[in-house]
């Protein structure tokens, strides 16, 4: 089980949190076309490695944030408020 530190409540078991999807990405603009939004709902980053992630402290304070967690090792790199700017994790400190 993952245990996510909520920015604002401490450290929280996984179950306390709905994933929330990929973070940091925008939303096309109303006057994008049909592939532009097609692409926006149905193709996700799916990477073996590090991912930026969104998080809901559903059971708790009811707050969105954001992770870096490594999608093999489930390692969590950073938490960080929603709006603030992703993280720079370099591959090579995973090792």
């Amino acid at each position: 089980m993952l245990r996510l530190k909520c920015p604002w409540c401490g450290t929280r078991d996984e179950l306390e949190y709905s994933y929330g999807g990929e973070s940091h990405v925008t939303r096309p603009g109303l006057d994008a076309s049909d592939v532009e939004w097609s692409d926006y709902l149905f193709n996700k980053e799916n990477p073996k490695g590090i991912h930026y992630e969104q998080w809901l402290h559903k059971y708790g304070c009811g707050r969105w944030f954001n992770v870096a967690r490594d999608t093999v090792t489930h390692e969590i790199y950073a938490v960080y408020e929603m709006g603030q700017a992703k993280p720079d994790i370099a591959m090579t400190d995973r090792d």
